[in-house]
């Protein structure tokens, strides 16, 4: 009798449980694939049913600015081409595609239901405002395991996500062999 009742107090569980949003940032690191595979193995329930969890992947590229340099006195100045930029912005899109094909791919492995998102501008604002926009319960993202120096010199996505995200963030160190 008591299995009984505590299956039917496992099943009201379920029901009651609501899904959650997890949004997953992601870069070219190693450490950020890390973060996708930890978040699909431990944290997402799996499946592709209606109360199955989604998974946002979070991809931000940078601007690509064209460039005007001053060139002496007179105020001459020199701009980069426009083919060349067309060519960088190209090989950008081309990344970014990369990059969030092999993590809808890892979704897809692990029956996770997961959209994809690619941003242009700085990674931490960017990610910050998608956090908030699209209301998500949860950003995880990679540690590249900085020190305090390269930290301050290079800056933290992680470390101004965790103090501006407007929702719980996880930072996920990968294993001694990936960090570096």
């Amino acid at each position: 009798m008591e299995t009984e009742e505590g299956a039917v107090l496992m099943e009201q569980k379920q029901e009651q449980r609501q899904k959650k949003k997890v949004m997953v940032a992601l870069d070219e690191s190693d450490t950020s694939f890390y973060a996708l595979k930890w978040t699909l193995d431990n944290l997402i329930i799996k499946g592709v049913s209606q109360d199955s969890d989604m998974v946002t992947l979070v991809h931000v590229q940078h601007s690509f600015q064209t460039s005007i340099v001053p060139l002496g006195p007179a105020g001459a100045a020199l701009y980069t081409p426009s083919s060349i930029a067309d060519s960088v912005k190209k090989a950008q899109q081309e990344n970014s595609a990369a990059i969030v094909s092999r993590a809808l791919k890892m979704c897809d492995e692990k029956m996770v239901k997961a959209e994809s998102l690619i941003l242009e501008g700085d990674a931490k604002d960017m990610i910050c405002k998608a956090t908030e926009q699209m209301q998500v319960d949860l950003v995880v993202v990679g540690s590249r395991g900085l020190g305090k120096i390269k930290r301050a010199l290079l800056g933290s996505v992680s470390y101004y996500c965790a103090h501006h995200a407007k929702c719980p963030i996880l930072i996920v160190k990968p294993p001694k062999e990936i960090d570096k």
